[in-house]
């Protein structure tokens, strides 16, 4: 029977609650936390943070776009008057159980589910502060009267972060050495410091507008958390089957224990299910499609870049996708595509991706194609992240050797055949067209950090909306201003797409032309190209400005009542 987050605790009702609420009306610190179960049942609540499905899917920055955009790319952010992100009830669940675990005698238990806490009290405030930036720290339950700590200001983010590292090393110390892909392990610790040391030593090297010091000590922790999961902890890349293994990874009902570290379960048995077949298959949810800069970003089979190819840019779909980076054609239906257990070939379908570049990522079987009826696990940390954020932190720390790509990034392209990243010859030769989207990156390893850059793009694609906070910690808010694209076509006309001798589709001017079983796609209505009738590229949501902000629109808001409330908050700069 497959495990299900919180299943037990929910049914407590182990809910979060406010940061003015406690938690006694379900659970008593008299008659609970007495034994190792009452812990474990506690601590099951916690795991309602991690990620929905859609929190995993569902990314809309500039690797997967919709017909409709995010505030955050159009630029209409406002200050809200309550909400938008700043919550704490999670936060005071967590430590109510810190102040009271220690109620149960078994002290070995306690250090292990005081590790589970703390890590989910990490989890809280990395989110916190990607978000925020500066934040209050809170290690102690609030309760009404202690009005010195409800209206406490906001905490430097250089006290929250080391407060964040601290708890993060004491969950990898107390929680088990084990592999369990739907339980919180050391491993998952380690993971989810790779990833906070990346992010923030990244973060902090990208901008120097906000004065924070010690990037390279969040990079080096990075980078020995991720060294001690490579060396220790037995996770792989998965590469049974070398020719779909990619697609496979994602597509199983079961999260494959070899390389997914951390999954949110799904289960046909106890009706616990998704949305991502319909959502990839329907017009209900803003068409999504791959970006075109996204498409060409992946290299040829050979290692060799497609935007080095001449006439490149008005190749159409059949001659763009062959001899390509084997990711794109488990990333997007391409020539030959077959859905799961059958064998009739098929096309991308307009009136359920915007760019024509439609998702297979997550897609399983036929059956689980109807509304909120998928079963497939999703990943929250794998083991190719961890790959990947080492290799990362090394260039930028400027230690990176090409034993260190050997070890990471190409372990993953090992799994599609592809050549490993160079790092002499990407140093040598930057990519130009990388280099475009990515303005802020200097020195020796500018080449080699492109490549790294590509190749996270391409391998962690659809999962977890890692590409926005990417962009901003990379400083790269301005690659969200840029024209959104899809497929070319050179005009009006019928197009075989797979080149199966049937028209697939057909783009038309003036009156609908009657043949049988192609899309039918009026031109300036049901798809636009970039000049019109003399072709292009289908240009996506044409008709709105996008905007950002380089000295606001990295973090966000503090909601007006919430500084009502505690007049000592102040904003974020450029928000009042």
């Amino acid at each position: 029977m497959k495990k299900i987050f919180s299943i037990i605790a929910i049914s407590l009702g182990l809910v979060a609650c406010d940061l003015d609420q406690l938690p006694q009306d379900a659970i008593s610190p008299e008659t609970f936390f007495n034994t190792e179960n009452d812990l474990l049942l506690y601590t099951n609540s916690f795991y309602n943070a991690l990620p929905t499905a859609e929190d995993v899917y569902n990314e809309d920055v500039d690797n997967i776009v919709k017909t409709s955009l995010r505030d955050e790319l159009q630029g209409t952010r406002v200050v809200p008057t309550s909400g938008g992100g700043w919550s704490w009830g999670n936060l005071r669940n967590i430590n109510y159980f810190l102040a009271n675990s220690g109620k149960c005698p078994d002290k070995k238990a306690v250090a292990k589910y005081n590790g589970l806490a703390r890590f989910f009290r990490a989890y809280f405030y990395f989110g916190m502060v990607k978000r925020f930036g500066d934040v209050p720290w809170y290690s102690t339950t609030i309760e009404l009267e202690d009005q010195e700590l409800l209206t406490k200001p906001r905490d430097p983010r250089t006290l929250v972060m080391d407060s964040v590292m601290a708890d993060i090393d004491y969950a990898i110390a107390n929680l088990d050495a084990s592999r369990q892909v739907t339980t919180v392990t050391k491993y998952t610790a380690l993971a989810l410091k790779s990833r906070i040391g990346l992010y923030e030593g990244t973060f902090r090297k990208y901008h120097p507008e906000f004065n924070l010091p010690d990037a390279d000590k969040f990079l080096d922790a990075c980078i020995s958390a991720s060294e001690e999961l490579m060396k220790n902890s037995g996770y792989s890349i998965y590469k049974a089957t070398p020719a779909t293994a990619y697609m496979k990874l994602f597509s199983s009902d079961n999260a494959i224990p070899d390389e997914v570290i951390l999954a949110r379960d799904f289960s046909d048995e106890l009706q616990v299910y998704h949305n991502l077949n319909y959502y990839t298959m329907t017009a209900s949810y803003g068409r999504p499609g791959l970006e075109k800069k996204l498409v060409n970003s992946y290299l040829m089979a050979d290692g060799s870049r497609f935007t080095d190819k001449k006439g490149y840019e008005t190749m159409q779909f059949f001659e763009e996708v062959q001899s390509r980076d084997p990711r794109l054609t488990q990333t997007i239906r391409t020539p030959g595509y077959t859905r799961i257990g059958e064998n009739t070939p098929l096309v991308p379908e307009f009136g359920a991706t915007v760019t024509g570049y439609q998702l297979i990522k997550f897609v399983s079987a036929p059956k689980w194609d109807t509304f909120s009826k998928d079963i497939t696990d999703m990943p929250i940390f794998r083991y190719a992240e961890v790959l990947l954020n080492y290799a990362e932190a090394k260039a930028e720390k400027g230690t990176l050797t090409q034993a260190d790509l050997d070890i990471s990034t190409k372990l993953i392209r090992d799994r599609v055949g592809m050549p490993n990243i160079n790092m002499e010859q990407a140093n040598a030769k930057p990519d130009p067209y990388q280099a475009e989207q990515y303005t802020q990156i200097s020195g020796k390893n500018l080449g080699v950090i492109l490549e790294i850059r590509r190749e996270r793009r391409i391998e962690l694609v659809m999962e977890n909306f890692f590409r926005w906070d990417d962009l901003i910690r990379w400083k790269e808010g301005q690659a969200l201003t840029k024209q959104f694209k899809g497929m070319y076509f050179p005009g009006p006309g019928q197009y075989d797409l797979d080149k199966s001798g049937t028209i697939d589709v057909v783009i038309y001017e003036g009156t609908k032309p009657d043949i049988k079983g192609a899309q039918l796609l009026k031109l300036g209505s049901d798809v636009s190209l970039e000049n019109g009738a003399k072709g292009g590229n289908i240009i996506v949501n044409g008709h709105i400005t996008k905007k950002f902000i380089e000295i606001r629109d990295y973090l966000y808001p503090i909601p007006k009542q919430e500084r009502l409330l505690n007049t000592n908050l102040t904003q974020n700069p450029n928000w009042e």
